[in-house]
């Protein structure tokens, strides 16, 4: 009985929640565009989605054990992909934009609410489009506001790193950004019942999220790294070795136990 009270107090926060987005993204951000200069309104935009995120990680209590700094901005954020929750996660506590799979643009409520926030669909497989993507990434890397991208391209259950897309890497190439790789595992209960893989549905999955007592995640930022004079294929590569050394350091002292990746569907972001 109790934990099914949890479960719909849970639920019932987070519809007020979505509420609230639908507000902010229909009403609120289009007047704050009105009157103040983009870089003025990119910035207060940031920090109100920073706060929606916080408040959505305080309803699936979610316990984050942090590690690590951000660097200074502007920054490339990638990190490895277990969960759509990894968005919570690094979107509660690094302001910018993500880049994510355009077929999340379909996706009722969330992809209305990530257009409106500012996010980049990828549309695999068309090249012309690729290059689009990579020039409205290095456009908000410009404007110093920060991205935030899965190079995977699809979610995984944790037991290791996928190798990265480098494409996604250019825009900080074009820049001169620096990237920021981010580990993020999940703990206890949660490590078996965060991944989001398979056919699962996103609906499904939310409530599984929800009926849990607490959601572990134990999140390192690593060493930036600098692009200068680097290529995407080196930087990409770079950053995965660093995140999956971070990973295997929490498999050896018990923190982190890898497993054996299976076969899995492209879930969430690119």
């Amino acid at each position: 009985m109790k934990a099914k009270l949890r479960l719909y107090s849970k639920a019932a926060g987070l519809i007020l929640l979505f509420m609230a987005g639908f507000l902010i993204a229909t009403g609120l951000f289009p007047a704050i565009g009105l009157v103040r200069p983009p870089a003025g309104a990119r910035q207060i935009r940031d920090a109100i989605k920073l706060r929606w995120l916080q408040r959505f990680g305080r309803i699936l209590n979610l316990r984050i054990d942090k590690s690590g700094s951000i660097a200074t901005h502007p920054v490339l954020v990638v990190s490895n992909h277990v969960s759509w929750l990894d968005i919570i996660v690094l979107g509660g506590i690094v302001p910018g934009c993500f880049a994510a799979k355009d077929d999340i643009a379909g996706w009722p409520v969330i992809g209305y609410l990530s257009r409106q926030a500012g996010t980049v669909f990828i549309r695999r497989g068309d090249r012309t489009q690729i290059l689009q993507t990579a020039e409205r990434m290095a456009w908000q890397l410009r404007r110093n506001g920060n991205m935030l991208v899965f190079p995977e391209g699809t979610t995984t259950d944790g037991g290791d790193v996928l190798d990265f897309h480098a494409s996604l890497f250019q825009p900080a190439l074009m820049t001169h950004a620096a990237i920021q790789p981010a580990a993020i595992r999940y703990l206890n209960t949660a490590e078996e019942s965060a991944p989001f893989v398979g056919d699962e549905a996103f609906v499904t999955h939310l409530f599984k999220m929800l009926a849990l007592d607490k959601i572990d995640v134990k999140l390192d930022f690593l060493p930036p790294i600098e692009s200068e004079d680097k290529t995407r294929n080196g930087i990409s590569r770079e950053a995965r070795s660093l995140i999956r050394e971070a990973l295997r350091a929490d498999d050896s002292v018990g923190v982190f136990t890898p497993r054996k990746p299976e076969n899995q569907a492209s879930k969430l972001t690119a």
